[in-house]
């Protein structure tokens, strides 16, 4: 025995050797102590495969990784355009609507400067000129017949031309630039004697040199051409919302025929005015959808007024809670990049915001307010008011019929 182990001592370290210079990985090996010899232990087991879930989380990492890579690269295309396009997708709109909203809002104030005179902010006065006795179920509308009971609005004759003037000649006195006449109608069918006034209306506040803008309802090819006669700058018809949660808010008119009339209003050659309402209870989906309706238009609105729903007890909606300012925000910036070219207004529910979160929208994109005594049925921000801010914020009221061009060292200023 004491011979065998001499032996071992004596060829183990050659045959080790000569194991490691070919390569081989030896598995065991034994070590002599005195008389007995020891196993050592084994070398480490390779690790276990991943787990499943572990492999799944792996997977889901680098998906993230490329969707961020992906929509990065959407809004870096998207901010560089030259000017609009019309071929957007909804994954593409989408995108960009996610974006972190302290970029989205860098971004949108990047476009807005190479579009838009960001100094210059368009002051729009809505008038009703009919209020009441509308046979649609809006949700969020007081001037539904349907609603009538709860909300106490009764309804009026259409306003004389001569008191549509004078409210004009006021706010143009005040810095308005557009006037806004809305009536509460489904459409124009059956209404000559009020479509004749109306575009006597159209006329007289052209003369007094300020832009016009209608919302009448529905209107069909000709009369779209007897208001663009008359003079008419533009007509509002919002889409409200996305064609996915249309249904849910209104049943006695299509999204279709809301695009159908937005097709006669273009064809005659008419400003086209489209927006939607935040806060009826859509999703984000559901804003995104909104923009990919007016982003895929054959041409973009010349203007989208984004709506804040201001709750009025006796609607179906008069219980919603106000929608979040970031929603608003987001909403406006990414418009801006994906219309920057358009005017896009701050509508209804701009009396909640602070002037902060006005200014917010202003640097993101917003270029357009109403102001003046009241917008339909709701309050509106007055004159004195928005002149104030204005001059606190070093903001100026947009020309009629004009945006002052951007130069080109503002152009190359913002892409700086």
């Amino acid at each position: 025995m004491r011979a065998v182990l001499r032996t071992v001592l004596r060829t183990a370290p050659v045959q080790l050797a000569s194991s490691a210079g070919l390569g081989f990985s030896v598995a065991r090996m034994s070590t002599v102590v005195a008389d007995r010899v020891v196993p050592s232990p084994a070398s480490p087991p390779p690790p276990p495969p991943l787990p499943q879930q572990s492999q799944h989380q792996t997977a889901s990492q680098v998906h993230d990784a490329e969707r961020r890579h992906r929509a990065a690269r959407i809004l870096r295309d998207a901010v560089a355009a030259e000017g609009p396009r019309h071929n957007w997708t909804r994954e593409e709109i989408s995108a960009i609507f996610y974006q972190p909203l302290m970029e989205l809002a860098y971004q949108a104030a990047s476009v807005h400067r190479r579009f838009h005179n960001p100094a210059e902010v368009q002051l729009c006065t809505l008038m009703n000129i009919k209020t009441g006795g509308c046979t649609e179920d809006c949700s969020y509308c007081a001037q539904s017949t349907r609603y009538q009971k709860g909300t106490g609005l009764e309804a009026k004759r259409v306003e004389t031309v001569e008191s549509v003037l004078e409210a004009a000649r006021i706010a143009k006195e005040n810095g308005s630039t557009r006037f806004c006449m809305g009536a509460a109608w489904r459409d124009m069918r059956g209404r000559k004697n009020s479509l004749r006034n109306i575009k006597e209306m159209v006329s007289g506040v052209r003369a007094m040199g300020m832009e016009v803008c209608v919302t009448l309802g529905m209107i069909d090819e000709e009369q779209a051409k007897e208001l663009k006669e008359a003079g008419l700058t533009a007509y509002n018809h919002n889409v409200d919302t996305s064609r996915e949660f249309y249904p849910s808010i209104i049943s006695t008119r299509t999204y279709d025929e809301r695009l159908k009339t937005l097709g006669h209003v273009r064809d005659a050659g008419i400003n086209v005015c489209s927006g939607g309402i935040l806060g009826l209870g859509e999703t984000s989906e559901d804003r995104i959808g909104l923009l990919h309706t007016v982003a895929t238009l054959p041409s973009h609105p010349e203007s989208f007024p984004v709506n804040a729903l201001v709750p009025i007890k006796g609607t179906p909606l008069g219980d919603r809670k106000p929608i979040e300012f970031s929603s608003m925000l987001r909403t406006i910036a990414a418009a801006r990049i994906i219309m920057p070219a358009t005017i896009i207004r701050i509508a209804a529910g701009r009396k909640t915001m602070s002037e902060e979160q006005q200014a917010l929208c202003f640097m993101a994109g917003a270029n357009a307010i109403f102001t003046g005594e009241k917008m339909l049925t709701t309050e509106c921000n007055g004159w004195d008011e928005d002149a104030a801010m204005f001059g606190r914020w070093g903001l100026q009221p947009m020309k009629s019929f004009q945006k002052s061009p951007v130069s080109a060292g503002d152009v190359a200023a913002s892409q700086a």
